[in-house]
């Protein structure tokens, strides 16, 4: 096909794409291309309808990333990453957080410049998502409950919304992506796309796989290689930036397979290499989390928005601001894992899901091969850190889980914990246990992360600008340096908020409470 020509190329239509092809393409005379590996989200209920969530994990809408062998995890999580436009914002359970300050604050000692909570906050006030508290009409009993027991067994406060201001524990109903009176998604391309898809200046390429990337004639790296879905090959161009929002898995596997990533590693695998910058790959950030399972003594009511409406989060260390331990509470068991270890599966159950919010452990993403129809190699060597914190942070996680279960007015809906099972109680029982049948919120990050001008192990300057390169940002999670506390979502629409200000060289929303 012959070359197609854009100001800006938007590679990815995930979350922060979604953003960007929108505000950059408020200007009419600003030509926008995206190119999207999958296909459109409108008009399509299976991925729309929020509560449907779980039934898209290992589909069509799901390139379904394996992980490597994990001596201290579990070797068989399957890494969702969505195929479809609005990205895992069309995929997931839009729990939605702000970062927290001290979040930010670490990336600025980081070498981050500009990241800091007071230029990044105020960018809430620019997002489109329709972000509100579950709603009344979908708190199931069960989970009411549950934050009743939380607060009581554990001594933190409910909250009533989780973004109205920075909490340091709590427990409560979470705030969710949504329009509660139909169950259907605020993703970001329902808020963002939707509404513009009919500008005369905006091209969706959906079904398109990018594979490579190459330089222009001056030198610069805006040229896009891609595969449609009959089979025909093409390339895109840039005429000023091109911009990658393929996530923290297919940012850095297409930087890799263009020749720009760990020289050596390349070579062995017989790519010519454009650039050598060894960061690209590494610092494999995930929020691990663990399960506990108890049956019910009968089946629940049926009311929920996406069946993991509640939270909880503590501090185990009284003296920082920010939690250390969180639990989604899921009104379904969650068995996936706990049936490989040959746990009974319980006809109708609840569990909670311990999670470390800043693991210590971080991992490596690796091609395992030249051919781009290859998934890459994922280790996230999940509960490797050398001082045990996040193995313990599980532990901790069941126990405590086990003191809200026995707390009324929970433990009156509960008949009997299924897995591990009350005879499971020792820490390195515990352990053993926890890191088996641990999983993944889906949360992969890191793998080009931002960092100081004289970072080598940076893969984008605090501008988001591709290290030794002209012509390409990054926009996605890959850049984030350390993980958010919390479920990063909302962090990746105010990165992507930024980086159009940053794209376009315009200033930022006004400081909370200056007159700007």
């Amino acid at each position: 096909m012959n070359d197609s020509a854009f100001d800006y190329v938007i590679v990815g239509g995930g979350t922060a794409g979604c953003v960007l092809a929108d505000r950059l393409s408020e200007d009419a005379d600003c030509r926008v291309c995206v190119v999207e590996g999958g296909p459109s989200d409108v008009g399509d209920e299976n991925v729309l309808r929020l509560r449907n969530w779980i039934n898209l994990l290992e589909t069509v809408y799901d390139y379904g990333y394996t992980t490597t062998e994990q001596p201290r995890g579990n070797s068989h999580i399957v890494h969702s990453r969505a195929r479809v436009l609005g990205g895992c914002s069309s995929h997931n359970t839009l729990i939605s957080f702000l970062p927290f300050p001290e979040d930010l604050d670490e990336w600025v000692a980081m070498g981050c410049a500009g990241w800091d909570p007071v230029t990044v906050l105020p960018y809430r006030r620019r997002l489109k998502n329709h972000i509100v508290p579950v709603a009344e009409a979908d708190r199931n009993p069960i989970a009411k409950d549950f934050v009743t027991a939380a607060s009581e067994a554990l001594g933190v406060p409910v909250v009533e919304d989780f973004n109205r201001a920075p909490f340091p524990d709590g427990t409560g109903f979470f705030s969710l992506a949504y329009d509660p009176a139909t169950n259907k998604r605020s993703s970001a391309s329902v808020a963002y796309l939707h509404p513009v898809m009919d500008r005369p200046n905006l091209t969706l390429k959906l079904e398109t796989w990018a594979h490579r990337l190459e330089r222009d004639a001056a030198g610069r790296l805006t040229r896009v290689r891609v595969r449609y879905a009959d089979g025909t090959e093409g390339t895109v161009t840039a005429e000023r930036e091109l911009l990658l929002c393929a996530g923290a898995v297919d940012t850095p596997r297409l930087l890799l397979l263009s020749g720009i990533g760990p020289a050596d590693d390349l070579r062995a695998l017989g790519i010519d290499v454009l650039a050598d910058l060894p960061g690209v790959g590494e610092n494999l950030l995930d929020h691990p989390e663990s399960v506990i399972v108890w049956e019910t003594r009968e089946p629940l009511p049926p009311n929920s928005a996406m069946d993991s409406d509640a939270g909880l989060f503590v501090r185990r260390d009284t003296g920082q601001p920010r939690p250390d331990l969180m639990w989604h509470f899921y009104q379904v068991p969650f068995t996936v894992n706990t049936e490989r270890l040959g746990y009974r599966v319980p006809a109708h159950g609840v569990c909670m899901t311990p999670n470390v919010p800043r693991a210590r452990s971080t991992g490596r993403l690796w091609l395992r091969s030249a051919d781009p129809a290859h998934h890459p190699a994922l280790d996230f060597r999940y509960f490797t850190d050398p001082d045990g914190h996040d193995e313990q942070t599980i532990v901790d996680g069941l126990r405590l889980a086990r003191e809200v279960a026995r707390t009324a007015p929970l433990r009156g809906w509960l008949k009997e914990e299924v897995a591990p099972g009350p005879r499971v109680s020792t820490d390195a029982e515990l352990s053993e246990y926890g890191r088996r049948v641990a999983h993944t919120v889906y949360h992969p990050a890191g793998t080009c992360r931002m960092g100081a001008a004289d970072d080598p192990a940076a893969v984008v300057d605090p501008l988001l600008r591709l290290r030794g390169q002209e012509g390409v940002r990054i926009v996605d999670a890959s850049v984030f340096p350390s993980m958010p506390t919390i479920n990063p979502m909302v962090t990746v629409l105010l990165v992507a908020e930024r980086a159009a200000d940053l794209i376009l060289g315009r200033p930022g929303p006004a400081p909370d409470g200056s007159e700007r």
